[in-house]
């Protein structure tokens, strides 16, 4: 083979992609990575998953030592926020992540095309640099595009005044009044970074509930906590229109259902509403590989387009749009095109909200098993009642676990409190190996730990946990 010629050329570098090129190197093809934002990791470790999590993490320590050290005995003066410093350490966060992924290319001898890729025909790649344009050849081509920001008609995004996730990343000061419209993760999970540095936020919602896609019962409580913490709501609303000016942003909202409207004044407005299939210059149409209604590129079972010798994974198809879903499928990809069995169980990717409290879940929700016609049984433990939660004073929350009323097996769990996202790795463990609720009640967990409320729970699911 000459130098352009590849077994398998991935087109996107994000967290599908570059995975999918380390496992098929592994596993001991040829095999190249096109990426045109010149710096690997894609959206979610350049401007989503990563950046986000540090100033989540950031702006907690500053809500906590100016709202809560005191509780632990620990006296300060006037705290102050030095958010330029605050932003530095996000992007040197980005920066160690992207080019660790740049050194993981070179020790398993990927090469890495800087440019935009589009397919050229079979087995082709175009990939335009800014050097020009060369031609790449493969046996396999791997859509890894991802998503991009789902528009608002009616609310057009300057990323000065109105803002996507990618602009709520970069503030340059911090709002007085944040409107986010979108209650879901990215919409919470920013609005409470801006809550925590000073801002008064607003959530318009156009469903009748925060985190939509989750629990109702979670949902409700995640609600409830954070409107304690001083974020407001207005659910059932949407907004038909923004009109921005040097004093800020005016939106015209109505009622979901019909009804009057009103006005919302803010200085910056974040429009989170979802994200869609990132697929423009790839020329998809042109090769004849079919998307649906949405712009999903369609796959089977083992990741195939209708067009021989092209696959697709991640936000590009569908499904839950979360980076290690993506991941899971790049290795999986990787592992079918070497003769392997790859393969991914979709009922158990976990979700993750990054507020505080984390809010995590994998599996069937109590709506789903009710509209499915599952009977189940159900097991809760407050982390009021675990002692870890209360020496370290996060108490809100609780561990929720469903479990088939027959056969025990774990359908799904909910969890709503501190270090949530952590805590579900147990389940989605359990529910890869078919566990029963009795299986993770009869593991031992270290005490005191916050690990022990995920046992209480499933202990409650038969209806003997021991410390309520």
């Amino acid at each position: 083979m000459s130098d352009l010629s590849f077994d398998v050329v991935v087109i996107g570098g994000g967290p599908g992609g570059y995975v999918a090129a380390i496992r098929a190197a592994q596993l001991g093809m040829k095999t190249a990575c096109v990426e045109k934002r010149g710096s690997l990791g894609g959206t979610c470790l350049n401007v989503g998953c990563i950046p986000s999590k540090a100033l989540l993490q950031s702006s907690h320590h500053f809500e906590e030592a100016n709202h809560h050290f005191a509780a632990h005995g620990i006296k300060l003066g006037k705290v102050e926020l030095d958010l330029a410093t605050m932003m530095a350490r996000k992007q040197k966060v980005v920066l160690d992540n992207t080019k660790g992924i740049e050194f993981l290319f070179k020790k398993h001898k990927i090469t890495y095309l800087v440019g935009a890729g589009r397919i050229a025909g079979a087995g082709k790649v175009e990939v335009a640099g800014k050097e020009g344009t060369q031609t790449i050849t493969a046996k396999s081509i791997v859509i890894a595009t991802g998503s991009d920001v789902t528009p608002l008609p009616g609310v057009a995004i300057d990323e000065a005044q109105i803002v996507s996730s990618t602009g709520a990343l970069e503030l340059p000061k911090v709002p007085k009044h944040l409107v986010v419209i979108g209650a879901g993760v990215i919409g919470l999970e920013l609005g409470s970074v801006w809550r925590r540095l000073g801002s008064e936020v607003t959530v318009v919602e156009f469903l009748d509930r925060a985190l939509p896609l989750h629990d109702g019962e979670i949902s409700k409580q995640a609600q409830r906590i954070l409107e304690r913490q001083g974020m407001k709501f207005k659910l059932g609303t949407k907004v038909t229109a923004a009109k921005t000016d040097k004093s800020g942003v005016n939106l015209t909202l109505e009622p979901a259902k019909g009804g009057d409207k009103e006005e919302l004044s803010a200085d910056v407005v974040l429009v989170a509403i979802g994200r869609r299939p990132y697929i423009d210059g790839l020329g998809l149409k042109e090769a004849g590989v079919e998307t649906d209604a949405r712009g999903f590129v369609k796959v089977d079972a083992h990741f195939r387009t209708n067009v021989p010798g092209v696959y697709a994974i991640g936000d590009v198809i569908g499904g839950v749009m979360l980076a290690h879903k993506a991941e899971e499928e790049g290795v999986a990809l990787a592992e079918l095109l070497a003769g392997q069995a790859g393969h991914v169980n979709y009922d158990a990717i976990p979700g993750v909200v990054y507020t505080w409290p984390e809010v995590a879940n994998v599996g069937k929700t109590e709506e789903q098993l009710k509209a499915e016609g599952v009977a189940y049984r159900v097991g809760k433990f407050p982390f009021t009642a675990n002692g870890r939660a209360r020496a370290n004073g996060d108490i809100d929350g609780f561990v929720k676990i469903l479990a088939d009323a027959k056969t025990d097996k774990v359908l799904g769990c909910h969890i709503i409190g501190p270090s949530a996202g952590d805590l579900i790795a147990e389940v989605v463990l359990g529910m890869e190996f078919s566990a029963a609720a009795e299986d993770i009640a009869r593991t031992s967990h270290a005490h005191p730990s916050l690990a022990e409320a995920v046992k209480e729970a499933a202990l409650a699911v038969d209806g003997r946990p021991i410390h309520i």
